[in-house]
């Protein structure tokens, strides 16, 4: 059977929205209370659903805790095989059902009734037995599937995870949740990098990190320049406080200048005040003080917040290399 592609799927997307408009529409008082019992939980949200709806309790458990609220998934058949321990008094459990029938979740009732642990529905059925034994019924009002046969969850499913999203996006407010706490939870990500990952992380360190004393020779600056690899070194006195640097451009500089260039000191090829940056300053800021110059460079000394000492050298290349 040939259809019209296009035809369809914008009949899907119609269908869907137009459940979406729906459920809205039933906002009421229970959303608020669902919200508030969620965030007074002192436990952990448990969120069940079998078939697609365990799938959407999966994505639910899943966004609830990469915003701050403690939850997991639970399949309601692997709670009655020896899963069930996983919910604890204190706990609060969503359950998703679009008929409100599903055997699985309602063979879990008298055990959650028996911990006193307070059940969340969601579902299009808010007569069904599942809505009547929860504590709050959010009702996702669901007239047809987009399924053409009206069988294959779509519009419900598409419903109750939008209720999810909506329930961790409210919890999210109500606890202050920051670009921050989001960073903490992420460590992996490019914003997690942005906003924790400190200078001392990704700094050149010990033995890596090229140094050398204003009193020591120009052969050993060069050695200790072409040994780290790092096109620069610090200088410092004899307490290790920065007194310059030296880059490959300050070499090239006095090389072109004519001298004898092994008849200078450290300290007349140095740059006498150069841009340092500490160990508990954020890595991308240490990335803003380089690039955001008209004429950015590829290296800064690290001090010692305390004592002011030459601890490091934090490269470029180093700083793109973790993706920031």
């Amino acid at each position: 059977m040939i259809i019209h592609v296009l035809r369809e799927i914008d009949r899907v997307f119609q269908v869907e929205i137009e459940t979406l408009i729906r459920v809205r529409e039933q906002l009421n008082e229970d959303y608020i209370k669902a919200v508030e019992l969620l965030f007074a939980c002192s436990g952990k949200v448990v969120i069940s659903g079998a078939g697609k709806s365990g799938l959407i309790a999966q994505k639910i458990a899943a966004t609830m805790v990469s915003t701050g609220t403690s939850a997991v998934s639970l399949h309601p058949s692997d709670a009655m095989h020896g899963d069930a321990g996983v919910i604890q008094k204190g706990d609060v459990v969503i359950a998703i059902s679009k008929s409100g029938e599903t055997e699985e979740l309602l063979s879990l009732l008298p055990y959650l009734k028996q911990l006193a642990v307070p059940i969340v529905s969601i579902t299009a059925s808010p007569n069904s037995t599942l809505a009547k034994s929860a504590a709050l019924c959010l009702f996702t009002p669901v007239e047809t599937e987009a399924c053409p046969l009206n069988l294959a969850p779509t519009s419900s499913t598409t419903a109750a995870l939008v209720v999810g999203d909506a329930l961790a996006v409210a919890l999210m407010k109500m606890r202050g949740f920051k670009p921050e706490d989001f960073a903490l939870l992420h460590p992996g990500g490019q914003l997690g990098k942005r906003l924790i990952m400190t200078v001392a992380d990704i700094m050149r360190s010990g033995t890596a990190n090229p140094v050398v004393k204003v009193s020591d020779t120009v052969q050993n600056m060069l050695y200790e320049i072409t040994g780290k690899l790092s096109g620069a070194v610090s200088v410092v006195d004899n307490n290790g406080q920065l007194l310059g640097l030296v880059t490959d451009h300050d070499i090239r500089n006095a090389l072109e200048e004519g001298k004898n260039f092994f008849s200078l000191s450290i300290a007349d090829i140095m740059n006498k005040n150069p841009i340092s940056i500490h160990t508990d300053a954020k890595a991308i800021d240490a990335l803003g003080l380089m690039e955001n110059r008209d004429h950015p460079f590829l290296v800064l000394p690290v001090l010692d917040q305390q004592n002011k000492q030459v601890v490091g050298m934090v490269h470029l290349h180093d700083l793109v290399s973790q993706g920031l």
